[in-house]
């Protein structure tokens, strides 16, 4: 494997970019109008216009993206997360088109991409499921029978879904019709398919993921979890490594279950089981994830290893370097993804102009970024700018850490979620690892996060006022 393209832009372009280099592999970077100027088109030895800003007239074009690879002579094609990355069909294309795909096989990809053909897949597996359909409900009647027998409240789910979409908490029978016709809706106009299932609504959940790495030659491992709880609008904003509330023995049962799902669908490559973790500790196979996923950075940091050259070594088809016992968890890690958002007005994007951008530094701080100063927050794309991500040897440590590192992070322009996670870092059931995916329901409102600003800039400005004080003091002292 010579030359790598990346078919993806910002921070995990240049990801990926700067393992392959450090692997002796070109990089080929494709770029949309609007990203003409970014980092990632500088950082790579080539790279190519493919077409307008929106994602579906260049990062979404699949046979452009061939086109460039034959041209150049690409031997690889890494997907990054996002885009094409879970497009089975794209996968295929670079199969029949000789081209590595560096992840999953496309059998792989469309299992997994339905939740319903996923439950099917590791049925035989012995995967502990949260009760519900296994098939896609076409009987309304019958499915509000069946939701009955399971206890309200329940969740109804879109099969091709992600990201919170096509999905629906019903309390009580009598919305049941009512949010079973709006999560088909959602489901048909978000991914064009409105199947849906139902299943137990957990009430208080612990989001907790696997991450899994598989080679060509059977051998699969895990690099034990992630807390991803910290969530709004059902996406993740503060992840860590390890989860605080995992016993030892949980953490081997669960790492054992995501080497099962994986087994179940011949998975290759990095892929990322998802669990619900209930508030008695019992965890239920959510779905896979077949992509390195946003905050695959703390695994990294916690087991010493790098994703992305392992991801490379497996389509080159190496055995893996390491059995399960020599990946051991060192420490703990945080990551905060630093998103264009404004938190004080429901998290909506906020659009304008980097004017201040100047990130943290210093030992236990890795910055994974995609923009410069000056630039503009492009409206076309996800509004994550960069991942935050910090460690230390103690969680206390990997969070003291990391409320530091933001106050160093400057940016001026637009609103981040930055502060947003100062109070999560500050708030007592974070600190006491005593949260769950409700956090921000439960916890956080935008005058809470006002009254903590409001408060720290009183201090900063008695700190100033002190400071002035104790100056004009010894001005005053003769010679």
């Amino acid at each position: 494997m010579k030359k790598v393209l990346v078919a993806n832009r910002g921070e995990i372009a240049i990801r990926v970019m700067r393992t392959a280099k450090k692997m002796g592999i070109k990089t080929v970077a494709v770029y949309s109008t609007i990203d003409r100027h970014s980092p990632h088109v500088k950082y790579a030895d080539e790279a190519v216009l493919i077409g307008e800003a929106p994602s579906n007239q260049s990062y979404l074009l699949g046979d452009r993206i061939i086109e460039v690879a034959k041209r150049l002579n690409v031997d690889a094609i890494h997907p990054g997360y996002g885009f094409l990355s879970e497009n089975a069909d794209f996968a295929e294309l670079c199969e029949t088109n000789n081209i590595i795909f560096i992840g999953p096989k496309s059998h792989a990809i469309r299992i997994m991409g339905s939740k319903l053909a996923a439950k099917e897949a590791v049925k035989a597996y012995d995967i502990p499921m949260v009760p519900g359909t296994d098939e896609a409900i076409t009987d309304i009647p019958e499915a509000k029978k069946i939701a009955k027998d399971i206890g309200f409240p329940i969740l109804i789910k879109a099969s091709a879904g992600g990201g919170g979409k096509g999905m629906r908490i019903v309390e009580n029978e009598s919305e049941f019709e009512s949010q079973m016709d709006r999560a088909i809706s959602e489901a048909v106009n978000a991914f064009g398919d409105g199947s849906v299932f139902i299943e137990k609504y957990v009430t208080s959940p612990r989001h907790i993921e696997i991450q899994v790495m598989a080679d060509t030659h059977g051998n699969i491992i895990h690099l034990f979890e992630r807390e991803c709880s910290i969530q709004r609008r059902h996406q993740k904003v503060v992840e860590e490594a390890p989860s605080s509330v995992l016993t030892p023995e949980r953490r081997v049962q669960m790492g054992d279950a995501a080497v099962r799902v994986a087994k179940a669908c011949d998975y290759v490559g990095a892929g990322t089981v998802e669990f619900l973790l209930d508030d008695e500790h019992n965890f239920y196979f959510l779905e896979m994830n077949t992509r390195l996923q946003v905050e695959h950075p703390v695994s990294e940091i916690i087991t010493n290893t790098d994703l992305v050259e392992l991801q490379i070594r497996v389509a080159r088809g190496e055995v893996l370097p390491y059995t399960q016992d020599d990946i051991k968890i060192h420490g703990h890690a945080l990551e905060l993804r630093v998103y264009a958002e404004d938190p004080l007005n429901d998290f909506l994007p906020s659009v304008g102009t980097l004017e201040t951008y100047k990130l943290p530094q210093g030992k236990g701080i890795r910055v994974d970024n995609g923009f410069e100063e000056g630039m503009e927050i492009p409206i076309y794309y996800d509004p994550m700018i960069s991942k935050l991500i910090t460690y230390g040897d103690s969680r206390d440590e990997a969070i003291s850490l990391m409320l530091k590192a933001i106050k160093d992070y400057h940016i001026e322009g637009i609103q981040t979620t930055l502060p947003f996670g100062t109070y999560v870092c500050e708030h007592e059931a974070f600190r006491s690892g005593n949260f769950d995916t409700h956090f921000v329901k439960r916890y956080y409102a935008p005058e809470n996060l006002k009254e903590q600003q409001k408060t720290e800039a009183k201090i900063a400005a008695l700190i100033a006022l002190q400071r002035y004080l104790e100056e004009q003091k010894l001005l005053r002292i003769p010679n």
